[in-house]
């Protein structure tokens, strides 16, 4: 089966993607109003893209009547935005903050979350987050009359305690418990997880990894 995306109409070249390009991770993001009013919106278009500097990218859609949304917006003229990462905990709180509140109004005490001070920038992150990343204005392209990517620079970032260890910097994954989108309605729990180890390479041979294997679970076959 072939789709030409030159030929496809945008609403359906979305739901091919959001629909094949899965699970994507979840940022709710927080911005300021004009009026020091915090806005809260969640994306599943983003991803972390570099580590030097350490570079996260948001794709922000329009209005379908035109213009942009609040966090685009509050984006262009702050100059910074906080990436609130989403887990179980706080999942049914995110969904609420993808509701269209009124402009001056806040998302976050509807969906029962908090702002807190940011460390280095002035725009609040939500206390109930497990990571939250605080970014300055890297780039702001716009790649169509719809599309901006905001690429941003993560000048800090919060962890909820205990979640990573401070002398190694590794994570505890019995306490995260990120959440993924799928599509429409549809999301996933990372707690079915493996491991794989990549394979040597040498004398033009592929040398034996060891097998796959699920975390806390016997061998898979």
């Amino acid at each position: 089966m072939h789709f030409d995306f030159e030929t496809l109409p945008p609403r359906q070249r979305y739901k091919l993607l959001t629909a094949t390009v899965v699970p994507r991770p979840i940022a709710l993001v927080t911005t300021l109003h004009q009026d020091g009013t915090v806005n809260a919106a969640p994306f599943s278009f983003f991803n972390v893209f570099s580590e030097d500097p350490a570079l996260v990218v948001l794709g922000l859609e329009g209005r379908h009547e035109g213009g942009y949304k609040h966090t685009t917006n509050n984006i262009f003229r702050s100059g910074e935005f906080t990436v609130n990462l989403v887990d179980e905990a706080i999942a049914e709180a995110m969904v609420v903050c993808a509701a269209r509140a009124p402009d001056g109004v806040s998302e976050l005490p509807f969906a029962g979350l908090t702002a807190a001070a940011s460390g280095k920038i002035q725009t609040p992150r939500i206390a109930e987050a497990p990571v939250s990343l605080e970014c300055r204005s890297y780039d702001m392209v716009k790649v169509s009359d719809t599309r901006v990517l905001a690429i941003g620079e993560v000048v800090a970032m919060h962890a909820r305690d205990g979640l990573i260890d401070p002398q190694t910097g590794r994570l505890n994954w019995d306490l995260y418990t990120p959440i993924g989108r799928l599509y429409g309605d549809h999301y996933v729990r990372t707690g079915d997880r493996f491991d794989m180890t990549i394979p040597g390479f040498a004398d033009g041979v592929v040398q034996p990894a060891k097998p796959a294997k699920r975390q806390g679970a016997p061998d898979v076959p």
